[in-house]
């Protein structure tokens, strides 16, 4: 598709919007799904892909990027939306977004504390010693390299743990608390770091590594100059992948033993309940959380890792 200008574009999207809004205020039960329902449907579906692409068209400025995201995930509530009301579908099985905002706006005081208690508690500190750790042990095995046969077999056995099975244990060793979830989280996080770590190290070239030891300089000197640069992209790429890992590792561990607090605890319990529109909402917390983790973590490496192919390329 060609570059159009992003007034027009814009505009396009703006008029394509309302189209959908008066036809969704027009279909409010279940009886548009007869008629030219589906027809009309596939007509909003043509059109919600031209204006994506229309979007994805437009050229220069990174806003544009995230206005075609936006665009995106709006049309899919939209959609959403729109089937959930038109086929009358239980809000037990899939409640409509509306819903979901609607159980957020009521329950918010309730989501917040989970939110402190999984993320700012539980995730953070067993992020920030999970990929620690992993760096650290990575940095001594390189210096070390007999340690590579002893650490590196023993650490590989930490990704093969399963979690439902280290959970409760680890929930009998720390208590119920967050220290237990923080405990699931570093051991999910470390071989990630280790590995991309080694990797990342070992990146620098053999003819950088030459002209360093032509300067004598030692280990130290080389590492902090060379290697750990090189090493970026990797060490950013596991903390990416970690930050993911981590929210999921605390969600499910606070499945088998919580206070009252926590997304897990929150969306086992509502689950029991029926409550579907809260549980979506505490689902909805957890996304946005890992989507603006990654999204900070993909600006650092950008800011500190501006020279790199990898990042000059995106």
């Amino acid at each position: 598709m060609k570059a159009r200008s992003p007034g027009a574009v814009l505009g396009l999207v703006l008029i394509s919007v309302l189209i959908a809004i008066i036809f969704i205020a027009m279909c409010v039960d279940e009886s548009c799904a007869r008629g030219l329902f589906l027809p009309k449907l596939l007509l909003l579906l043509a059109l919600a892909v031209w204006t994506v692409r229309a979007c994805a068209a437009l050229d220069g400025r990174p806003v544009y990027g995230l206005l075609t995201a936006a665009l995106f995930g709006l049309w899919l509530l939209y959609f959403w939306q729109l089937l959930v009301t038109a086929y009358g579908v239980p809000r037990v099985l899939l409640p409509s977004p509306l819903l979901i905002v609607q159980a957020m706006a009521e329950g918010w005081t309730v989501l917040w504390g989970d939110f402190v208690q999984t993320v700012l508690k539980s995730v953070v500190t067993g992020w920030v010693l999970g990929c620690g750790l992993g760096f650290a042990v990575a940095v001594a095995i390189d210096r070390m390299p007999f340690l590579q046969r002893g650490l590196l077999p023993i650490a590989s056995l930490t990704s093969t743990v399963p979690l439902v099975g280290v959970a409760p244990i680890a929930v009998m060793w720390f208590g119920f608390d967050w220290p237990s979830k923080a405990a699931v989280v570093v051991l999910m996080t470390f071989f990630p770091m280790l590995v991309s770590t080694l990797a990342g190290l070992k990146a620098a070239g053999k003819l950088e590594r030459e002209l360093m030891h032509s300067y004598a300089a030692g280990y130290w000197q080389t590492l902090l100059g060379l290697r750990l640069p090189s090493a970026l992209p990797f060490i950013f790429g596991a903390l990416k992948v970690n930050a993911t890992l981590a929210l999921i590792g605390a969600i499910v561990a606070e499945f088998f033993g919580s206070p009252t607090a926590g997304l897990g605890f929150r969306i086992s319990t509502e689950a029991a309940k029926m409550h579907m529109p809260l549980v979506w909402g505490a689902i909805v917390v957890a996304a946005l959380t890992g989507s603006l983790a990654y999204a900070l973590l993909v600006q650092l490496e950008r800011r500190f890792a501006f020279w790199h192919p990898s990042v000059r390329s995106r």
